[in-house]
C-alpha cells in the first residue's frame, strides 16, 4: 500500500480525497483487528499512518497560499 509521494503529487485533488478516505477506514479496519488479535502482520498499521502522512503533506504542499 505503500505509495511515493512524488506520485501521489500527480493525483487529482479527487482522487486524494478519495485515497485518504480509503486509507483512513483501512487504518480503522487494522486497529480493529489489533484489538481483536487478528492482525498478521502489526507494521501494516504504521504503512498506512505513514502513507495517511505523506498524503497529506503533498497536500498541504499543493495547497495554494
Amino acid at each position: 500500500m505503500t505509495t511515493k509521494a512524488t506520485a501521489m503529487r500527480e493525483w487529482t485533488p479527487e482522487e486524494c480525497a478519495a485515497k485518504e478516505r480509503e486509507w483512513t477506514q483501512a487504518l480503522f479496519t487494522l486497529r480493529l483487528q489489533k484489538s481483536t488479535g487478528q492482525l498478521e502482520n502489526p507494521m501494516k498499521i504504521a504503512e498506512v499512518r505513514r502513507d495517511i502522512a505523506w498524503l497529506k503533506t503533498v497536500a498541504r504542499q499543493a495547497a495554494p497560499k
